[in-house]
């Protein structure tokens, strides 16, 4: 049994490790539900919409080569159509990432027949790890981009199964 002296020295303790902890990347969001995702490339724009009401409005960093729909692997575009939130990454080496179900059985029959992959892996993530590619737009091999404290966000508020439509 701990007496009075020994407790309050490992209570301030205890607290002091508290204040010094990072704070959690891994936010709560009990709003609206994100019922869908719409990123306009054109605009470097990405909406969180409730239905038709917008709950919150991003700006985007897209593929190294934004215009047009991804084909092939390794052409750094960004998918164009109709897609869903697949997966969630909390170990993601961009921070925190969802998965876009990309490619789709249109992707991957095109890409099979020019003989090519359609490639894979896309998502909506956090900020570059290389500080040279911090100030570069669309710096991602086909991903959609958000800053650091955005993703936290945006993870929060995003359920697997979510539709994403990608348009020009």
């Amino acid at each position: 049994m701990m007496n009075r002296r020994e407790f309050i020295p490992l209570t301030a303790s205890a607290l002091m490790l508290m204040a010094c902890a990072p704070p959690s990347k891994f936010k709560t969001y009990n709003g609206p539900q994100v019922t869908r995702v719409i990123v306009e490339k054109s605009t470097r724009s990405m909406w969180l919409m409730n239905e038709t009401t917008v709950l919150k409005k991003y700006n985007v960093d897209l593929g190294f080569t934004p215009d047009g729909h991804k084909e092939i692997e390794g052409d750094g575009r960004t998918p164009e159509g109709s897609y869903f939130i697949d997966r969630r990454n909390p170990n993601s080496t961009y921070y925190l990432s969802l998965g876009i179900s990309y490619p789709n059985t249109k992707d991957i029959a095109y890409a099979k027949s020019i003989g090519k992959s359609p490639g894979g892996a896309i998502f909506i993530h956090g900020g570059p790890v290389r500080r040279a590619d911090r100030k570069k737009p669309d710096w991602t091999a086909g991903c959609i981009s958000v800053t650091n404290k955005e993703i936290e966000v945006i993870y929060a508020m995003v359920q697997n199964r979510t539709q994403i439509d990608i348009i020009p």
